[in-house]
C-alpha cells in the first residue's frame, strides 16, 4: 500500500516508536491520526507535523473511547487505511513474583487493546476493499529470557492473533503484519508495569546497542508498503535476522 494520501492511525503516538512512526508516515504524505492518553504531548506533535494530523486522547483499553476515536477519524477523513497497534508496556518479574493484577493489566494493554482496535477498523477496511494493520510485537518473543514471561507471553499472544487475522482477512484485501523491534531507545524501560530496577539495569546495559525509534518506524513503513507478514530488527545472535 502506498502511504501518500492514505489515512494512518497510530496508537501510543505520544512518544517512542509511536511518535517516530507518526513522523515517518506524515513525511511520506499520509494523514496521521494519533492516539494516546497524554493529550499535551499529542497536541505538541500534531502542531509540529502540520494541519493534516488529528490528535485524539484515547485509552485504547476502553472500547467506548476507541469506538469514538475511530468514528471521529472516519468523519474527518472518510476512511482509515492503516492501523498501527503500537501502544504497549513491559513487566519484569520472575514467574513466582508476577503480580496477578499487574499481569491482567499488561494483557489488557498488550493483547486485548490491539484486538479492540482491530475490531474497530476492520469493518471500515472491508467496506473500502483494502487496508493494512501492523502490530508492534517484541524481539524478545524470538528467544527465551528469564524475568520476562509476563511481557513476552502478552506479545506472543498478539503474534498469534496477528497471524490468524492475516489468514482470515486476506480475501478482504486487508494485510496484517508483525514487527519485532530490538532494544529501542524509548521510555519503555522507565514505564514498566513492575520490575523498574531490573528494567533500568537492562536499559543501561543496552545503551550501546539500542536502536533509535526512527529505525523501527522505517521498518513499519516498509511493512505497510510491502504487505509482508513480519519483519524483525533483532540481531542474529539474539535470535533474529537483522544484519544492519
Amino acid at each position: 500500500m502506498e502511504l501518500k494520501n492514505s489515512v494512518v492511525l497510530v496508537t501510543g503516538a505520544s512518544s517512542g516508536i509511536g511518535e517516530a512512526t507518526a513522523r515517518a508516515v506524515a513525511q511520506a504524505g499520509a494523514s496521521a491520526v494519533l492516539l494516546a492518553r497524554r493529550q499535551d504531548r499529542l497536541d505538541d506533535l500534531a502542531s509540529e507535523l502540520g494541519n493534516d494530523v488529528l490528535a485524539l486522547p484515547c485509552d485504547v483499553t476502553n472500547p467506548v473511547e476507541v469506538k469514538k476515536a475511530v468514528q471521529i477519524a472516519q468523519e474527518r477523513y472518510g476512511r482509515i487505511d492503516v492501523l498501527i497497534n503500537n501502544a504497549g508496556q513491559g513487566l519484569y518479574a520472575s514467574i513466582e513474583d508476577i503480580g496477578i493484577e499487574d499481569f491482567r493489566g499488561l494483557l489488557n494493554l498488550n493483547t486485548v487493546a490491539p484486538l479492540i482496535m482491530m475490531q474497530a477498523v476492520i469493518p471500515l477496511m472491508r467496506k473500502q476493499g483494502a487496508g493494512c494493520i501492523v502490530n508492534v510485537s517484541s524481539g524478545a518473543t524470538l528467544a527465551t529470557y528469564p524475568g520476562v514471561a509476563a511481557y513476552t507471553s502478552s506479545k506472543s499472544a498478539l503474534n498469534m492473533i496477528s497471524k490468524v487475522a492475516r489468514l482470515e482477512l486476506a480475501d478482504a484485501g486487508i494485510t496484517v503484519s508483525l514487527i519485532h523491534p530490538f532494544m529501542t531507545a524509548t521510555e519503555f524501560y522507565g514505564s514498566v508495569k513492575s520490575g523498574l530496577s531490573t528494567a533500568q539495569e537492562q536499559e543501561v546495559g543496552a545503551t550501546s546497542i539500542a536502536h533509535p525509534p526512527s529505525l523501527v518506524a522505517q521498518m513499519i513503513v516498509n511493512l505497510i508498503r510491502t504487505g509482508d507478514e513480519e519483519a524483525d530488527l533483532v540481531p542474529r545472535e539474539y535470535g533474529g535476522s537483522f544484519e544492519g
